[in-house]
């Protein structure tokens, strides 16, 4: 047995160890990469696990621990801010995908009950692999992100009414089969009254016991000192949190997320997402193998037709549901291709859905397996379409302006124009309105936009890459424009473009990096900053003066450095192409650096040292 365990081991680690980097570096993606080294070790293919149902039950704890990381990152006011895509993105596709669903299986002759099942656990869509996407993107904190979320949430939290649902759903004939439930067990007759009242005493005992009972404890094991245990007792709040909800036959990863959510405004959040963030990158691999290596290619083989079919038919029409929802709430159009295609695939709880109902003898086993087979398969072309949406929708998405909505009428003039109203840009905007300087603000985030009104600050909406939109804010009269974009990629298409169009204007934009700012030194761009450079050397400074530098002098070695580095920055930028001559200037000026800063510490000693003399005479 303990062979065996270890065999397992070293199988799944070297397949993930051969198969991701190789997906990475093609540029399929480290999901892909995962489920493609599950088709090849499982049962299908070189059948080198042989039971990839018990693996995938174990694997599923990945998702339960990445719900409880994310659960930390939402504070119970988020749930506020996040209501009206809750309300109106993810219950009218649940509710809307799963009737269509439903409709086709009652087309197709099933059984209504069947059909029931199948509308309910198709509306899912795969939050493991969703929520890794998002991450692998960075764009949880974009629109489009948190939309996501907002509907994958929905849907987690729905399958708790769906559980339920499934009992009333029977089938006689099948039934008389099925004399075990989902999990094998032999049903019971606890009535409605009594599993209330667990599912209470559950949710009761979760929310008391995280708000005045774990905190305490949490501050007890920090103060001890030992990194260990503190990490064990994480690992133990989520699976306490797990077996409960199994308890009371509800999604372990549902319990996982409340207990987090619990802990969101604790002061140890932060040191519980550090200690559990390895396993659950660690089991996520292992949950998208389990996932790859549970596709019954004897089933699909038999039925490929059919299955093909259906993949095709989900994928279509969750898409286009969502596309629908997301034009409803005039999503830029990019926002809204990525935002369909996120979440056009079934869901790993479409596997627990369809088992439940098998056991309850709500759905033929041949039925079951062929929707298991089409979910897995619908959550291994995801990664596909997002290579398909990177490589050839999104270079083609400004002919595609004309289906969203439309730019604002622009009939201010003003001597500034700053495209992009984030945080960069509203603090260059402020700054100048603070002198008297008007500025003409444009921004493409709808709900960016609806927020600034709240403020009274006047920002229209418009996609700035498009030469008509600029020519109408009056780019041809002014005198300056600053482009304080998050993305670099259309940072320097838009400074390009003003650059070739207003050969007069002044451009000022915002760069990522060392690498960015060469890109934009080569379209001509009068000035940019770094990102994050200057809030780095203020927090520097700060350090100095924490080890016992004066501020004076701290800030004096500061400008010295901050000098240096843009001269070194534009030598670097005659390097370029040159590695081994660029490798050697990084080192020169490493030496460099070292002696301007003595050089200035000493002049600064010297100064220091006259006006001491001078205040003694």
């Amino acid at each position: 047995m303990e062979y065996s365990f270890l065999l397992a081991c070293l199988i799944f680690l070297s397949a993930a160890v051969i198969v991701v980097p190789l997906a990475k570096l093609t540029g399929l993606g480290p999901v892909l990469g995962y489920l493609l080294a599950g088709v090849i070790i499982g049962p299908y293919a070189l059948g080198l696990v042989a039971d990839p149902k018990t693996i995938f039950h174990f694997s599923e704890f990945g998702v339960v621990m990445m719900l409880f990381l994310i659960g930390l990152e939402l504070q119970p006011r988020e749930f506020w801010h996040m209501r009206v895509r809750l309300v109106g993105l993810g219950v009218p596709q649940v509710i809307i995908t799963a009737l269509l669903i439903a409709g086709f299986g009652i087309w197709l002759n099933l059984p209504w009950q069947s059909a029931v099942v199948m509308g309910l656990g198709l509306s899912l869509s795969s939050t493991a692999i969703v929520l890794k996407i998002i991450d692998e993107r960075s764009i949880m904190q974009r629109s489009v992100g948190r939309s996501a979320f907002s509907v994958l949430l929905v849907q987690d939290v729905a399958v708790i009414p769906f559980l339920a649902i499934i009992p009333f759903l029977v089938i006689p004939e099948l039934a008389n089969h099925a004399p075990t439930d989902a999990h094998g067990a032999v049903p019971t007759d606890e009535g409605g009254w009594q599993a209330g009242l667990r599912v209470t005493f559950v949710f009761s005992s979760m929310y008391l016991a995280g708000r005045y009972l774990l905190r305490p404890v949490l501050k007890i094991i920090a103060k001890s000192g030992v990194r260990e245990i503190f990490t064990a007792l994480a690992l133990l709040l989520v699976v306490a949190a797990a077996l409960m909800m199994e308890w009371i036959n509800i999604s372990p990863a549902l319990g996982a997320f409340m207990i987090g959510v619990i802990l969101a405004d604790s002061e140890y959040r932060h040191q519980l997402e550090s200690d559990l963030e390895p396993f659950k990158g660690l089991l996520l691999g292992l949950f998208f193998i389990s996932v790859g290596m549970s596709i019954e290619f004897s089933v699909f083989l038999t039925n490929a037709w059919s299955i093909i079919g259906l993949v095709l038919g989900l994928a279509t029409l969750k898409f286009a549901v969502l596309f629908g929802l997301a034009t409803i709430f005039k999503f830029h159009i990019a926002d809204r291709l990525l935002f369909a295609t996120l979440l056009a695939q079934g869901g790993e709880f479409a596997f627990v859905l369809f088992q439940f109902a098998l056991g309850a003898g709500a759905l033929d086993p041949g039925m079951a397996s062929i929707l298991n087979v089409t979910v897995a398969l619908s959550m291994i072309i995801t990664p596909i379409l997002l290579i398909v949406f990177d490589r050839i929708v999104v270079p083609r998405l400004p002919s595609l302006q004309s289906v969203e909505r439309e730019d604002d009428d622009i009939s201010v003039r003003n001597r500034v124009i700053v495209l992009g109203y984030g945080r960069f840009g509203q603090i260059v905007t402020r700054l100048l309105t603070a002198q008297g300087y008007e500025a003409t603000l444009i921004d493409h985030d709808p709900e960016q936009i609806e927020l600034m009104k709240k403020f009274d600050a006047k920002v229209f909406y418009g996609d700035a890459r498009r030469l008509d939109l600029l020519k109408s804010a009056g780019a041809d009269k002014a005198e300056l424009m600053v482009i304080s974009i998050h993305s670099p990629e259309i940072v320097s298409e838009i400074s390009r473009m003003v650059r070739e169009n207003f050969p007069h204007i002044r451009v000022l934009a915002r760069a990522r990096d060392r690498n960015h700012a060469h890109d934009l030194m080569d379209i001509g761009v009068h000035e940019f900053e770094r990102d994050t450079f200057h809030s780095a050397l203020q927090l520097g400074i700060k350090a100095l003066v924490t080890l016992g530098y004066t501020e004076a002098k701290a800030k004096r070695l500061a400008n010295a450095f901050a000098k240096h580095d843009v001269e070194m920055l534009h030598e670097a930028y005659e390097l370029r192409g040159d590695d081994e001559a660029m490798i050697g200037h990084v080192k020169t000026a490493r030496q460099l650096l070292a002696q301007v800063m003595q050089a200035d510490i000493d002049e600064l000693d010297a100064d220091q040292a006259v006006d001491k003399n001078k205040d003694n005479k």
